[in-house]
């Protein structure tokens, strides 16, 4: 069986000369994370050290190799020496064990307390407090930087170079850790809980080199919450990618976690137990929203319209500024209450807020459904009668369509399966994600090939289209995708309501 790409193994040993140690310590010095982002002081350390070093080295007559010498005690990113590992507090496993920073002095060490495995410390460390929003950017950092996959070296800011090392840096542990001690760090959650920042975890206590592995959720890839979007460590260098739940292999055997110390700071606040209630408790007045309003109450309402499913109204996140979508995500809100009239206008009032604040009341249906108070086929926020359009920062897959034409030829629409999310203004029913994927047979995909082909898009397709769902297919619908100016997860080739949308209007 093909080993999958993130099994981490031993690779072969570095070279340990003085010339290539000393290119690894040049090559890092541009790399170090910021320290108030919370990089490692040791990474700043090291450089300052070597520069006195062979300053010192060269009055002394010791040249380099005395600088390097003297630099040796401040350890650099580069290989773990084999010393170092025999005599770490780790598992005996391919991955790299449970370590300090590299380039911070290691902790005195003394018998393992008992109830202790290998690996897996009695209690971790008090776990530091960090936002959602500082974890998806410190997980942006190595991502930015694409950090080569390794589960031997140690990037300048101290941490492995694995998948295990960069959730311990993108959470900030300020150790090293293992797939086979996070979870002490975190909290196991469900599906439906995941949000931003959480992590998705796979452990074979039985045989960790045999698929372990562990990914940052940066959020869902689409509203049929099929796939993710995934943060990971792994080779060749660190990947941003839509995924499929909980992963591409062994996806039953991951499950999701949520780091302990998490506050709040993305897109949705998530409230942290035995805390108050997001957002002030005190309505602050409605003089503070709407046209030509510019404060952090603004700001503070929008997080909080985007934890009860307004997202897709902020494609730039939340501003101080008051803006369209302001509105039309209150008003969103406001009607899934079942309100209407003046009590749906889009400026939050006293109990809008109250509701928000304490969160109850109902959240904003997700595209496709219709919320009380709408006019079928109508986006939340939208007023009936006034045309088609979509919400600013409507996500793929909302926004009502116009009917497809009559002439001769015109695809015969797909009998909606189960299940499938109504259509809009005369737009065939979306039959779901799900027939779409390789092995499927089903009407929607002819019927989607047939679209492919009147709308210009049938390039890949050497016979056919034909009701299984082929490589042909996937590509034809990249390429439409492609059209449509979306890039990266959104044209990954697999149809989601709003491609279904576009082909049949």
């Amino acid at each position: 069986m093909t080993m999958p790409v993130f099994e981490e193994y031993e690779p072969a040993g570095d070279c340990v000369c003085l010339g290539c140690a000393q290119r690894r310590r040049t090559l890092a010095r541009g790399r170090a994370i910021a320290l108030r982002d919370g990089g490692h002081p040791a990474a700043h350390g090291a450089r300052r050290a070597l520069v006195l070093a062979t300053a010192a080295g060269v009055v002394l007559g010791g040249g380099g190799s005395a600088a390097l010498a003297a630099a040796d005690p401040v350890p650099g990113p580069g290989p773990v020496a084999p010393a170092d590992r025999n005599g770490s507090d780790g598992p005996g496993t391919p991955q790299g064990d449970r370590a300090p920073l590299h380039g911070r002095p290691a902790p005195v060490t003394g018998p393992r307390p008992p109830s202790s495995a290998a690996g897996r410390p009695g209690a971790p460390p008090a776990v530091r407090a960090i936002d959602r929003a500082t974890i998806i950017n410190r997980a942006k950092i190595w991502l930015d930087a694409q950090v080569p996959y390794s589960m031997s070296e140690y990037w300048s800011d101290g941490y492995r170079q694995d998948c295990s090392g960069y959730v311990s840096m993108v959470w900030n542990l300020g150790t090293n850790e293992w797939t086979g001690s996070l979870d002490t760090f975190a909290t196991k959650i469900t599906k439906e809980e995941l949000l931003p920042g959480d992590m998705l975890l796979f452990h074979n206590p039985a045989d960790p080199n045999n698929g372990s592995h562990v990914v940052i959720f940066g959020g869902w890839a689409d509203e049929t919450r099929t796939h993710y979007i995934a943060y990971e460590q792994t080779r060749p260098y660190t990947r941003k990618l839509a995924t499929p739940y909980g992963y591409w292999k062994n996806s039953e055997k991951y499950l999701p976690y949520r780091y302990n110390g998490v506050t709040t700071g993305i897109l949705p606040d998530v409230p942290v137990p035995g805390a108050p209630a997001a957002g002030t408790a005190v309505f602050p007045g409605a003089a503070k929203f709407g046209p030509g309003a510019d404060n952090e109450h603004v700001t503070e309402l929008a997080k909080m319209l985007i934890g009860r499913g307004a997202l897709r109204f902020y494609p730039k996140g939340p501003s101080s500024k008051w803006s369209e979508a302001d509105r039309q995500a209150t008003q969103a809100f406001q009607q899934a209450q079942g309100w209407t009239g003046a009590d749906a206008d889009g400026i939050p009032g006293e109990h809008t807020w109250r509701l928000l604040v304490q969160r109850q009341g109902k959240d904003i249906p997700p595209t496709g459904r219709t919320a009380p108070g709408t006019t079928p086929g109508t986006a939340p926020g939208k007023v009936p009668g006034k045309g088609p359009g979509t919400a600013p920062g409507k996500a793929p897959g909302a926004g009502p369509g116009k009917a497809p034409g009559t002439a001769p030829g015109t695809v015969k629409p797909p009998v909606a399966p189960p299940g499938a999310l109504p259509g809009s203004a005369g737009v065939p029913a979306y039959p779901g994600l799900r027939f779409f994927r390789p092995g499927q047979s089903h009407p929607a995909v002819l019927a989607l090939g047939r679209r492919l082909v009147q709308k210009g898009f049938g390039k890949y397709y050497t016979s056919g289209p034909g009701p299984s769902w082929s490589e042909a297919d996937r590509r034809n619908v990249e390429a439409f995708q492609r059209a449509q100016g979306w890039r990266g997860a959104l044209a990954d080739g697999y149809p989601g309501p709003e491609t279904w949308r576009r082909l049949f209007a």
